[in-house]
């Protein structure tokens, strides 16, 4: 069994089923969210036999290809980066780590948007790491804004997300399916989340600025001559100008 985790454009996501056979349709889920409807789908061939193309290189004017890894989902490692109020309790302790930090991150995130601040902060870097690890869950009484306490449901999901055991840690076994089924997500229909609209749609990426160097050229100069003024009269320094630093082309 094993996973397949995609990375493009700088963001780093994956996939928790069963890697595909050659010439299957495999799903790639770009912004790392639960959500499976929105993976990108795409059609692998074997790499013996396929050769990347310009836009697969970044060098075209198309956005760059998924890079797809395939590991065991049993596969831990041992890197230490993220902010240190998200790292799950495995990563600082640093006995290498597997896909459950993503689930504890999640529960971080969700405490987070109910309470508008994370769990386990400390007064700096190193008393968040120590809290991360020996410090117990708690639940203020209010939520963010004054609003009210977070419901009995958001929290038994929280807690099973945020236990510092991963293999006790609620998604561990079964994956975002354990999670989708939870009574805190009771009533969303998961099959029609693709067609809703989102509240906020980016601005479409100029994907040149990531050509070839020959390509920014060429592409800088046309914008200097846009730019640049009709041709006229050359400006003259007036006699009682006090720009005297200044050069007059």
């Amino acid at each position: 069994s094993s996973s397949v985790h995609s990375t493009s454009s700088g963001t780093v996501g994956g996939v928790s089923k069963d890697a595909a056979a050659d010439g299957d349709v495999i799903t790639a889920n770009q912004g790392g969210c639960i959500q499976p409807s929105s993976f990108f789908p795409r059609i692998l061939q074997p790499r013996r036999s396929r050769k990347p193309s310009k836009s697969e290189l970044g060098l075209g004017s198309g956005p760059p290809a998924v890079e797809f890894n395939a590991e065991p989902t049993d596969a831990r490692s041992m890197s230490f980066v993220g902010t240190h109020e998200y790292l799950a309790p495995e990563i600082i302790r640093g006995e290498g780590h597997g896909s459950a930090v993503d689930w504890w991150t999640l529960g971080i995130f969700l405490y987070e948007l109910i309470h508008g601040c994370t769990p386990f902060k400390g007064s700096g870097n190193r008393a968040t790491l120590c809290n991360v690890i020996e410090q117990p869950l708690r639940f203020p009484s209010d939520a963010v804004g004054g609003g009210p306490a977070a419901s009995s449901v958001a929290k038994d999901l929280i807690r099973g997300l945020l236990v510092k055991e991963p293999q006790k840690r609620i998604a561990f076994t079964r994956g975002a399916t354990e999670i989708k089924q939870h009574p805190f997500f009771e009533g969303v229909n998961w099959a029609l989340v693709r067609s809703m609209t989102p509240p906020s749609v980016p601005e479409p990426v100029d994907f040149r600025q990531y050509g070839s160097t020959k390509e920014k050229t060429k592409a800088a100069e046309t914008a200097a001559v846009e730019a640049a003024p009709p041709a006229g009269p050359v400006a003259k320094p007036n006699s009682g100008d006090s720009y005297t630093d200044f050069e007059y082309f």
